[in-house]
């Protein structure tokens, strides 16, 4: 017994250092590679996930099938010269807003003399706002009028805009201005909103994936200077945000979908 125990003592060390080797992060090397090591990256915030390398049977792989993957959370300052994430960022938030503030104008049961006022009319002398071109006023719960006076040579164009902007209405001409009859709310009409919310929404996800692919191009082209390990880092970092973005607009469009379902 006494010797089992003296052996034991002149293995553990040995044991604890072969442990050590590998526990180690998998991204220790990569950062190395970069000439940023794992404990500035520490101290400085650049990411705050440290991937472990851990032995699970067949039932613990099993098991965590469907589980999302680690994230990552790079310090943007820290990789700055090769992309600016933070532009990233804000590109893709620009996408989200747009898509909200199409559902809150084009898309509502109640057409309102505002929700006409974004719809673009193509002239020959450009693109402009119908609000810009024609005097927009709600003369009955039922009717909206668009008063083309200061600009007639334009109610063609504005009337082809009005019966494309995909909103179910069918105006009518009276000299210079252009009548434009409520639809009742009916169930097609809900179900025809929806329809449109989920084209916008496809629309959006098409910006998105534009956004992410100027990105990544981008990255590739600093691929020759700078180490693998951080390039892929960084994709992944782009991928998680656009997987965010994602999901942010699947939420709104859930909701949208259930105010115009009622």
């Amino acid at each position: 017994m006494a010797l089992g125990l003296r052996c034991f003592r002149w293995v553990q060390p040995g044991f604890y250092n072969s442990l050590s080797v590998l526990t180690r992060p998998v991204l220790e090397v990569g950062m190395r590679s970069t000439g940023i090591t794992w404990n500035d990256c520490q101290q400085s915030g650049a990411c705050s996930t440290v991937m472990i390398r851990h032995f699970a049977t067949k039932k613990a792989k099993a098991k965590g099938k469907g589980h999302p993957q680690t994230r990552v959370n790079i310090n943007a300052s820290l990789v700055e010269d090769i992309i600016c994430l933070e532009e990233v960022d804000v590109e893709m938030k620009s996408v989200v807003e747009a898509l909200k503030d199409n559902f809150n104008k084009n898309l509502n049961i109640r057409t309102s003399p505002g929700s006409l006022d974004h719809i673009t009319v193509t002239t020959g002398d450009g693109k402009f706002a119908l609000n810009h071109i024609g005097q927009i006023s709600l003369k009955s719960p039922q009717l909206i009028l668009v008063n083309m006076t200061n600009f007639p040579e334009c109610t063609a164009a504005a009337i082809k805009a009005i019966r494309e902007s995909g909103m179910n209405l069918n105006p009518e001409v009276d000299g210079t201005v252009i009548r434009v009859p409520i639809p009742k709310v009916t169930r097609e009409h809900r179900e025809m909103l929806v329809k449109l919310a989920k084209q916008n929404t496809n629309k959006a996800k098409d910006n998105l994936r534009k956004v992410r692919t100027n990105a990544m191009n981008k990255l590739k082209k600093s691929k020759d200077s700078v180490a693998e390990d951080t390039i892929k880092l960084i994709e992944k970092q782009i991928g998680q945000m656009a997987d965010d973005t994602v999901a942010e607009m699947d939420k709104h469009l859930a909701l949208k979908t259930k105010e115009l379902l009622g």
